[in-house]
């Protein structure tokens, strides 16, 4: 049986986040004694050349290179892979289950800047359902929880950047082909990190080396689930699914660094959750009535 477009866009997704949260896990344990831009740039070292074999396999790489939105693949790369690496350095301070519940903000603020900047039909449903998500952000970030400071900003800044990416990948979507896509994220990333990772460069041991790898693999078969799924299905219908990737935090962060959430960050989290299930529904039921 052959899934449809938006199926197998959504089980893109969740694929996608299942990896990102062993990345995550990784970065954790990395970040604490490897410097944030080397982490991105090994990284992005294997990324590019999976994507540049990838490319030349399917289409070619004189056709991937082709694109009709340079500037935009161009941003695009230089944005992941600051947003990636300020991720890498953030969460070296923040638990793992806290940097996800901030981050939770993240598939709304996609859908908001998806009306603003790809014409996407949001309802005023879905808009209401936005505002009580940015309201559980709020809740999130209380001072007296213990996670409003500089850090719960710099992953307020990632969700952001997250966003922007996201929209960017989608509008590009509408005219270069995925293998483009693919190409112009890894290879743009990977020398734009180059910029910085000479000056902080240390030598990582055998086992950090192993770790990195597994990093690599992880950020591969993520990066390529999601650009897939935004090939093929809207951003908005999309987004809440990334929710899960919170689920995953939270279950790694207990068992793997003992992280409880505190009572009033959880009902934030539940609030955020909440409204982005609350609009995939909508989406959910505007499709079966078309």
């Amino acid at each position: 049986m052959r899934c449809s477009p938006t199926l197998s866009a959504i089980i893109a997704v969740l694929i996608s986040t299942l990896f990102f949260s062993f990345q995550d896990v990784v970065t954790k344990q990395l970040s604490g004694n490897l410097p944030a831009w080397q982490i991105v740039s090994i990284r992005f070292f294997f990324f590019s050349i999976f994507a540049l074999v990838y490319a030349s396999r399917t289409i070619g790489i004189r056709r991937a290179i082709r694109s009709s939105n340079l500037k935009l693949q161009l941003l695009r790369g230089i944005i992941i892979v600051s947003e990636i690496a300020l991720f890498a350095y953030t969460i070296g301070h923040l638990g793992l289950a806290e940097m996800h519940a901030i981050f939770a903000c993240f598939p709304l603020l996609v859908i908001a800047l998806s009306v603003i900047f790809l014409n996407e039909d949001v309802g005023w449903r879905r808009w209401l359902a936005v505002s009580a998500g940015f309201i559980g952000t709020i809740i999130i970030l209380r001072p007296d929880t213990g996670v409003f400071d500089v850090y719960a900003i710099l992953a307020m800044i990632c969700a952001l950047g997250m966003a922007i990416y996201t929209i960017i990948t989608r509008k590009v979507a509408h005219t270069d082909q995925f293998e483009t896509s693919l190409l112009y994220f890894g290879v743009v990333s990977f020398i734009f990190s180059l910029f910085f990772t000479p000056f902080v460069w240390q030598q990582p041991d055998n086992t950090q080396w192993i770790m990195l790898l597994g990093l690599s693999v992880c950020g591969i078969i993520g990066h390529f689930c999601l650009i897939k799924a935004l090939q093929l299905a809207p951003a908005a219908l999309l987004q809440p699914f990334n929710y899960l990737v919170l689920v995953w935090a939270i279950m790694w962060g207990y068992l793997l660094f003992g992280e409880i959430l505190g009572g009033i960050t959880l009902i934030g989290v539940t609030i955020v959750v909440g409204s982005g299930l609350f609009i995939a529904w909508r989406e959910y039921k505007l499709q079966k009535n078309n």
